[in-house]
């Protein structure tokens, strides 16, 4: 006896999942300049790789007879792909069916998604759009409700999968409760611009609890979150975000449980930069472009920032070396003279968290004058989040390199230096308890407010004080491994790059590290 009714049937069930919330919802979809999940994860994958899980997953309604009635896909898809031509996990809501607010199918399937990944140890990638939990269907009575108690709580897998996998999330459109707490809950994120939101609550639900009257834009839009550090990067459209997650996995291993990649790359290790030499003004107070340093010392066209506008004065980022992916930290002098805010000090520490989480050696340029001063500083609780950024630095396992550019005062500059770290300083390096201008008002106001000409006096301090803050004493002292011309920057990290292999090839595994601040 065959079969083939049975295998129809089901050929009938995969098809109509496939059609998602219908023509009508997709054309609404698409009228809104969105792409469906499909349409989603078609772009952002290799071609032909993707092999959906629970391809007849769904919340079927049957008649008295046991015949189908109705027939609601899982509005949420998952399944394995390809990037790059290395495996992945990736999954997202379905807006058109319901706005994305999960079915029991879809539901099941989102919280298999992280399982998925851990399971295989491959990277999580999820495009976000939809809603949270809903009342509807809350007030019914009979049958079981709520979980078990011996069910193991739903949110222990996706902190468990930020120590094991990359995860990568995506906004693409409205993203409220549950899945914007799965946004946050990664390690790069990505917003695009014009047509997504991130909120705990939307519209409605805020105006019924506060009285509050405001849109989603206004709630959750790429303006409010382009500086609330919610998402990492904005996204110019859905393509610019399909090709910012791509890139930024390229940095990193598949798991921790393998060592971070390294490609070949035909830019020069001996390559020297004569802009380097002056690129740094010798009147200290007068800004420059450490960005521009960090392109001219990494590969050509592989530094790839992550959250520029939020705590500005950090600047963090993945780059290669001699084709060796690192993570880059380094100071904006141009916001804050480059001091570490509330916000910048966070941003730093769950940076240099996830290098050392993937074993990612980290690379830091510095130009740090220290903890940001003053009543907006004290009220922001900066020095608690800048101590951790220091615990963070002081317990790290990667292999780390120092390059002093300018300068470097206070504790904050504790947070720039990993244990064993290779240290190399420009001649343009000042270093010191406190900044010289601030020093000089501490130690000396009294001798500057008795003076005849108390401004003379002050210039007369600070000048012969930083006479005193040459860096040869430095290398002279050993206090750090080499003092250099700043264009043999690349050629030595190049050569640093070589060093550290070894120790990249034992550095597997999860990373464990205790309290911070």
């Amino acid at each position: 006896m065959s079969w083939e009714a049975e295998i129809k049937e089901l050929e009938r069930r995969r098809y109509l999942a496939k059609q998602q919330g219908g023509s009508e919802g997709i054309a609404k979809q698409h009228a809104k300049g969105r792409l469906t999940i499909r349409e989603r994860i078609d772009a952002l994958l290799d071609p032909d790789s993707f092999r959906e899980h629970g391809r007849a997953t769904a919340s079927p309604v049957y008649d008295d007879n046991d015949e189908l009635v109705e027939y609601a896909p899982a509005n949420y898809v998952v399944g394995f792909g390809k990037i790059d031509e290395r495996r992945v996990v990736v999954g997202g809501e379905d807006f058109t069916l319901k706005g994305g607010s999960p079915n029991a199918a879809g539901l099941r399937k989102s919280v298999y998604a992280e399982h998925l990944a851990v399971q295989y140890r491959v990277p999580l990638v999820r495009m976000l759009e939809g809603g949270g939990g809903s009342v509807k269907g809350s007030a019914k009575k009979g049958g079981t409700v709520g979980e078990p108690v011996f069910t193991e709580p739903r949110f222990k897998i996706i902190a468990d999968a930020m120590s094991e996998v990359p995860v990568i999330s995506g906004a693409m459109g409205a993203v409220a409760g549950f899945p914007a707490g799965r946004l946050v809950a990664s390690h790069f994120s990505v917003m695009t611009r014009h047509t997504a939101q991130i909120l705990i609550g939307g519209p409605a639900l805020v105006e019924r609890a506060l009285g509050v009257k405001m849109s989603k834009d206004e709630l959750g839009g790429a303006q409010v979150h382009a500086s609330s550090g919610i998402v990492d990067n904005l996204a110019e459209d859905e393509y610019d975000a399909f090709a910012q997650i791509r890139r930024y996995l390229s940095y990193l291993p598949s798991s921790v449980y393998e060592r971070t990649p390294r490609y070949d790359s035909d830019d020069p290790v001996e390559r020297m930069e004569q802009a380097l030499l002056d690129i740094v003004p010798r009147e200290s107070n007068t800004p420059f472009d450490m960005r521009a340093i960090v392109n001219m010392v990494m590969d050509t066209g592989s530094f790839f920032e992550i959250g520029a506008t939020y705590g500005p004065s950090q600047i963090c980022g993945l780059a290669r070396l001699n084709g060796q992916p690192v993570g880059v930290l380094a100071n904006d002098c141009r916001f804050y003279a480059g001091a570490m805010t509330a916000e910048a000090a966070q941003k730093y520490r769950r940076f240099v968290e996830t290098c050392d989480t993937f074993h990612l050696p980290i690379v830091n340029f510095v130009d740090q004058p220290g903890f940001m001063i003053g009543p907006e500083s004290e009220q922001a609780g900066t020095i608690r989040y800048g101590m951790a950024a220091v615990a963070a630095a002081a317990q790290a396992t990667v292999p780390w390199a120092v390059i002093q550019v300018h300068k470097g005062f206070g504790v904050a500059t504790a947070a720039h230096y990993a244990p064993g770290a290779y240290v190399l300083a420009w001649p343009s390096v000042e270093s010191g308890a406190l900044p010289l201008e601030g020093g000089v008002a501490v130690a000396f106001h009294r001798e500057i407010a008795a003076a005849e000409n108390p401004e003379a006096k002050r210039k007369e301090y600070e000048d012969r004080l930083r006479e005193g803050r040459s860096p040869f004493p430095r290398a002279e002292s050993f206090a750090v491994h080499e003092l250099i011309d700043p264009r043999e920057t690349r050629p030595l990290l190049c050569e640093w790059v070589d060093w550290i292999q070894p120790q990249l090839d034992t550095l597997v595994g999860p990373v464990r590290f205790g309290m911070r601040p």
